[in-house]
């Protein structure tokens, strides 16, 4: 079990949203140190987090942050865009922006994160999916979730031999800056950094926070047309 009392955490995108939430949250269940990552390393507001600015998708920022927390034991991958491109219709370019940001950026993090966590002894690795990870919408930002999932799976078979636990965590709509255009029901930042840790706690090998994420994961074996009304029509 992986204990996040006294433990050093590094949560991307811990400015706001998902991410402050988890930074608040293992300050809360007693966390050692928490380094929480943004852009703009002023825009993090915890009085006892360490900030540090870092760009996921730039290899020189990942190496500098590495450089700055070689006390790691727990990696939280939760930094993340959604530019709202569909995948047939707008610029490539924009698809590839968010498949660096969601796909490549943990990639990035994990790998350089991997030797510092062994090194500390093992720990945890999580990294933040979504609901959209097992449901399509159009979006790429549905692609690069799903590109996760299958990256968090793969990362689990190679890091269990080295001491790291591996979490993913699913979630339908959150309470963040990210869907203040939508109109559906929205779980909290904080109910989700909850559950996130407790998963952690638990090493759960994924959390699914919200009842509309478990009946999508429960309806993947069943015929497409029992999730996508389109196809019954």
């Amino acid at each position: 079990m992986t204990a996040i009392k006294e433990s050093v955490v590094l949560v991307t995108g811990g400015s706001r949203g998902i991410g402050k939430a988890l930074v608040e949250e293992l300050y809360a269940r007693g966390a050692g140190k928490v380094y929480a990552t943004a852009r703009d390393p002023r825009t993090v507001t915890h009085p006892d987090a360490v900030p540090l600015a870092l760009e996921v998708t730039d290899p020189a920022s990942v190496a500098a942050v590495v450089g700055q927390a070689a006390d790691v034991t727990i990696l939280i991958n939760n930094a993340g865009i959604a530019t709202g491109a569909n995948v047939l219709s707008s610029p490539v370019d924009d698809i590839r922006r968010e498949f660096e940001a969601n796909f490549y950026g943990p990639l990035l993090l994990t790998r350089a994160f991997v030797p510092v966590i062994e090194g500390n002894g093992g720990g945890h690795l999580l990294n933040a999916h979504s609901v959209l990870s097992w449901i399509a919408n159009g979006s790429s930002y549905s692609a690069t979730k799903a590109a996760l999932w299958s990256q968090t799976n793969s990362m689990r078979l190679e890091l269990q031999p080295r001491g790291i636990a591996v979490t993913g965590l699913h979630m339908g709509y959150v309470e963040t800056d990210m869907t203040a255009g939508v109109d559906a029901a929205k779980s909290s930042p904080r109910d989700i950094a909850v559950a996130a840790l407790d998963g952690i706690e638990s090493d759960a090998y994924e959390v699914l926070a919200d009842d509309l994420t478990r009946w999508v994961k429960g309806a993947l074996s069943g015929d497409p047309a029992t999730m996508y009304e389109q196809l019954a029509a």
